[in-house]
């Protein structure tokens, strides 16, 4: 099976959230699984920066729309076994020192790379792929999509599909965040000579101009990265809009938990903590952890005062401000200490900021955007805080417990589906604490028992530690998931399922 990623970014090339991560892991397990897997991605200034000595030019080629023709330069490297073929295309993704851009033209920019996108997968078909393809023709089974940036492709692949080398294509849709859509791009489809969208349900939800809409109305299957945030979608807390949309696909609509490279996050093979330690020998190990945080970030080297871990972007979809107030009631009522990573909105900053201020001895907050030090974080801290209004999966809390820290979480999303509450007792069961309430209060409430339960229930907590480090959240599981999900897809574009196409009409099997 070949499959085709095109997504907006790939770690370590382009990222900014969970979306580069998934398009980085995803594809190369894939392949040990015997599916081809590549990914298209745009080539952004930072990268010709950054990775000049590993691109090499491969070939160019011209696309035309309604309001020209482009040239449009495709680069190339191999990461970790992937191939990636970056697209270069003045003045979409020609340089500037960015990723993403105001949402003006970060729509006009993705409607180009969706179509494209496409018309590079035509190229690679008729065998310019040079090495990268040993010189023979490449052409996808099945082209995964991801987010409302290249939500647009699945409409254009149902568009393509009167061609017979495209009708045997299927394609896939992954949500990693509802939260953005690609809303009112109408002109944009227009101006780039995008054909009207007609699917019923798209049309009378007033969808026709939603990029995250038109994918999911049109995407053969799609999924987003939890079972529990697939549920999420289908009502308005949770849909931003769409759910209309997802109960109408719910039948082909599921849920696939995201996963973790087990060699990278490895506390027995991290660089960057100074005792590498496993599940045989954390309790010996993992304290002095514990104790070179204290000593680095200048608060009370005391280990029996619980260290609480904050390693997130601090913006209210995180509940960062619900973090905040519960932090500063907990910190004026105990001995619990606070060492917190991440950059966001420049209110929650602020109120990081004052948490330091009044409470310097036992908190630090880092305001900046640094890996060593969540790692850190990770293999020093009790506890790990993530305290999200809405977490589609979040890898935050899987990277924590692979390193013995234990999460306290709120009930929603990936976050739920991860983290089982801890029984109050000898931890029979348990691999953290949740609560659900948005409220300052339930972050303090579930902090305390938390911090009670190390201080009072050591045993009971170690307990824990041992089973979280244990657990498998590698990506063995999920890969075998998505391969089921792509060869569903294949089987309902090549049997002709009974449906309705574009206009309404029911087709034949």
């Amino acid at each position: 099976m070949r499959v085709l990623f095109i997504s907006a970014e790939m770690n370590p090339f382009a990222k900014t959230g969970g979306l580069g991560d998934v398009v980085s892991e995803l594809p190369r397990v894939l392949r040990t699984h015997g599916v081809d897997a590549r990914v298209i991605m745009p080539l952004y200034g930072p990268i010709r920066a950054k990775f000049q000595d590993r691109l090499r030019y491969l070939f160019t080629y011209q696309f035309s729309r309604r309001n020209g023709t482009a040239d449009v330069h495709i680069h190339t490297t191999e990461h970790e076994g992937v191939p990636v073929y970056f697209m270069e295309s003045w003045p979409f993704f020609s340089g500037g020192d960015y990723i993403y851009t105001d949402q003006d033209w970060d729509r006009e920019r993705f409607v180009f790379f969706s179509q494209a996108a496409l018309g590079l997968a035509w190229e690679l078909g008729q065998g310019k792929g040079g090495d990268t393809t040993g010189g023979e023709p490449w052409f996808p089974d099945v082209i995964h999509a991801h987010d409302w940036h290249t939500a647009l492709v699945p409409f254009l692949l149902h568009e393509a599909r009167v061609s017979p080398e495209w009708s045997q294509v299927a394609s896939v849709l992954t949500i990693h965040n509802m939260g953005y859509q690609g809303w009112e791009a109408g002109h944009y489809l227009f101006e780039a000579g995008i054909p009207n969208r007609h699917q019923p349900d798209l049309v009378y939800q007033s969808k026709t101009d939603n990029l995250l809409g038109i994918g999911i109305a049109y995407a053969d299957k799609i999924n987003t990265v939890s079972p529990r945030h697939a549920t999420e979608l289908h009502y308005p807390r949770f849909g931003e809009g769409l759910e209309g949309l997802v109960w109408a696909r719910d039948g082909d609509f599921t849920g696939i938990l995201n996963g973790l490279d087990l060699n990278r996050v490895n506390p027995a093979a991290d660089p960057f903590i100074p005792q590498p330690y496993d599940v045989t020998n954390f309790r010996e190990m993992r304290p002095k952890n514990k104790a070179a945080l204290q000593l680095e970030m200048n608060i009370q080297p005391n280990p029996d005062a619980p260290l609480i871990g904050v390693v997130s972007r601090l913006v209210e979809q995180k509940g960062m401000d619900l973090a905040s107030a519960g932090l500063r009631r907990l910190m004026a009522e105990s001995d619990a200490q606070v060492v917190l990573v991440g950059t966001g909105e420049p209110h929650i900053e602020q109120d990081m900021r004052r948490l330091e201020w009044d409470f310097g001895w036992k908190a630090r907050m880092v305001i900046d955007f640094r890996p060593e030090l969540a790692a850190k974080i990770y293999a020093g801290a009790d506890l790990l805080l993530v305290p999200s209004r809405y977490e589609p999966c979040g890898l935050t809390q899987l990277m924590a417990m692979r390193y013995g820290a234990l999460p306290v979480v709120r009930e929603t999303g990936g976050l739920a589906d991860t983290v089982i509450n801890y029984d109050g007792l000898d931890a029979h069961t348990g691999t953290g604490f949740t609560f659900l309430f948005e409220e300052p209060g339930a972050v303090r409430g579930t902090l305390q028992w938390a911090c009670d339960t190390y201080r009072y229930r050591r045993g009971a907590f170690e307990r824990m530690q041992d089973r979280v480090m244990r657990m498998d959240w590698s990506w063995d599981r999920p890969v075998a998931k998505y391969i089921d999900l792509y060869e569903s897809a294949l089987a309902k574009v090549r049997t002709g399922r009974i449906g309705l196409d574009a206009v309404g009409r029911r087709q034949p099997h």
